[in-house]
């Protein structure tokens, strides 16, 4: 029998806090009534200023992040238009197969799973087109298999100094809401996430925030959309409803997550992840465990891919954690399945759940075999989480010790 709380630290969906749990508790409501809109025009321009973008469109539609990738891809190309991706990791390996199904002409550059997106290959490639063939970047912003983010502006800027058209796309399904994101000034046409991540509410809808550039693109396009058609749900939208039956309890959960996000404060948000994600770190450094990113500066403050060593099974470290602590850990996805696991650490967080999560990770892999002292990661952790006083006497207590 499992008892308790159930620990849930995968990449998402992440924890809904209890008070936006609460506030989709509410009667179906006609989503045609004159009054729809002081429910969602508030949502419109809230969300824009999560994305920061004041020029652009935010729009969501019932789906997951998958459904607004789509949405981007077929109200802003033709068939056969040449795209530029790369690909190094399960989600943007997802993204190149979703393109080329939709008849697009794909260049992809691969990399190891672990590298960030290669800016200096796009300068190169987008600077020999001189002909302008190639339409749209994809960026992967936050490769959420393996813990790695990716630098979007730099991206916008190997564009600016080709003198290169294409329209500049970007995957932040776990990155918009916890990672530092700048739609207007990084000049991102087509920005997708959605909210069972940062947003801390239940998979359902996708967001999407639209250059004016990129709507422009939709209204020439020629690829088929219906249900994910931008004109007509921009038309509906700006007078605060949907061309089809929304998810008005959502809406109501999403309304009270904005507010809490605005009021903590994006820079406070991103901060608050930062230092969680740090802890974590530190404690997988005190394991003598590697991480999937191939460099520290490409971390993620959202997740971390852990590499497990030799001899031991990621996938049973991830098994026991659930049968036994009753604790949901990410686990490796592709060529990282048994490789790797992930501990996500996004949304609704502090330090004592992060503390949680380092701790019963480490119950796991000792009990999968690796030679773990308990209590390390912990420490290594605390270390990061501790207020600055409680730190310095840890720090004076172990000099103490070690003199004598």
């Amino acid at each position: 029998m499992k008892t308790g709380t159930q620990h849930l630290y995968i990449p998402g969906p992440t924890n809904v806090p209890e008070v936006v749990r609460q506030a989709m508790n509410v009667p179906m409501q006609d989503h045609r009534a004159p009054d729809y809109g002081n429910l969602t025009m508030g949502l419109f321009r809230d969300l824009k200023t999560i994305f920061k973008t004041e020029t652009g469109r935010v729009m969501m539609f019932p789906g997951s992040g998958t459904a607004c990738w789509e949405a981007a891809i077929t109200n802003t190309l033709n068939p056969g238009d040449k795209v530029l991706m790369a690909r190094h990791g399960q989600f943007s390996h997802l993204w190149v197969e979703m393109a080329k199904k939709l008849g697009l002409d794909v260049e992809v550059v691969d990399l190891a799973w672990g590298a960030g997106v290669p800016v200096n290959e796009f300068a190169r490639i987008l600077g020999n087109d001189r002909h302008g063939k190639i339409k749209a970047v994809f960026v992967t912003h936050n490769e959420t298999a393996t813990g790695v983010t990716s630098d979007v502006a730099l991206v916008r800027r190997a564009l600016d100094e080709c003198f290169h058209d294409a329209l500049l796309f970007v995957d932040g399904v776990s990155s918009i809401a916890c990672i530092d994101f700048r739609m207007d000034e990084w000049g991102v046409d087509l920005a997708v996430t959605g909210t069972q991540k940062g947003f801390m509410l239940p998979a359902g809808l996708g967001i999407i925030g639209v250059s004016q550039k990129a709507m422009a693109a939709s209204e020439t396009n020629t690829m088929r959309r219906c249900f994910l058609d931008f004109a007509d749900m921009a038309k509906m939208n700006d007078t605060g409803y949907f061309p089809y039956t929304p998810p008005t309890q959502l809406l109501h959960g999403l309304r009270k997550s904005l507010d809490r996000m605005l009021e903590e404060g994006p820079e406070n948000t991103f901060a608050r992840h930062r230092r969680l994600a740090t802890g974590v770190r530190n404690a997988v450094a005190a394991w003598g465990l590697e991480m999937a990113a191939e460099h520290p500066s490409l971390y993620s403050d959202t997740v971390t891919a852990i590499r497990t060593p030799q001899g031991v099974d990621a996938r049973d470290v991830i098994k026991i954690a659930y049968d036994r602590y009753n604790c949901s850990l990410g686990s490796g996805l592709g060529p990282l399945n048994g490789k790797v696991f992930r501990i996500g650490h996004l949304g609704d967080l502090n330090e004592g759940m992060c503390l949680t999560a380092i701790s019963i990770a480490e119950l796991s892999l000792a009990a999968a075999g690796a030679q773990i002292r308990f209590g390390s990661g912990v420490a290594a952790a605390q270390d990061v989480y501790a207020e600055p006083v409680a730190r310095a006497v840890q720090r004076n207590t172990a000099a103490r010790i070690a003199a004598e």
